[in-house]
């Protein structure tokens, strides 16, 4: 692999690794699961389509990421039913150290909560959506991916890919009615 096509794969993951965070992050929400989710999905794009044409990385990269939150979902769906007495994710949360959850400096107190609120709302909403539709809203429009890309990534055709994301856009707009001015 040429040194300019490691600079771009270097910048192309740079360019995507916070909203791949993100994405993973709300779906397991775990920040140190996420972590790994996309530190994996990296990995293997790095290993595996390195050698591929630039433009095919988003969707590759997109692909891999969905695999592996696929993977981890099921991992833990297996993992509850055999331990269940164990606390849930959920429960964890609770347990995060209090000075990580103090609101950064910024707007005046009223905002800030109220910028928290719709954000909690917002990622709730997503949790909400069916996996498909919530990755086919998170690689449109978060990611900006073409109906193509998002297909490639998905492994479905395009009008799927704009049924998903028709259904996701109008299950957002009836969760978060009232949430945004």
């Amino acid at each position: 692999m040429s040194t300019a096509n490691v600079q771009q794969l270097d910048a192309f993951l740079a360019s995507v690794e916070r909203r791949a965070f993100r994405m993973a992050q709300i779906a397991t929400r775990d920040r140190d699961e996420a972590l790994d989710l996309v530190q994996d999905a990296m990995l293997q794009l790095s290993r595996k389509y390195a050698g591929r044409p630039p433009e095919e990385w988003p969707a590759l990269f997109y692909r891999i990421l969905e695999n592996r939150i696929r993977d981890w979902q099921r991992r833990q769906t297996v993992k509850n039913r055999l331990f269940f007495w164990r606390p849930s994710v959920q429960d964890e949360e609770q347990d995060e150290d209090p000075v990580e959850q103090v609101a950064e400096p910024g707007p005046g107190p009223q905002e800030t909560l109220q910028r928290v609120e719709q954000m909690r709302r917002l990622e709730q909403a997503l949790r909400d959506l069916p996996t498909r539709q919530r990755e086919a809203f998170e690689l449109r429009l978060w990611e900006g991916l073409s109906v193509e890309d998002t297909a490639r990534a998905m492994g479905c055709s395009d009008g799927s890919v704009k049924t998903h994301l028709h259904r996701a856009l109008a299950a957002l707009r009836q969760d978060l009615e009232g949430v945004w001015p």
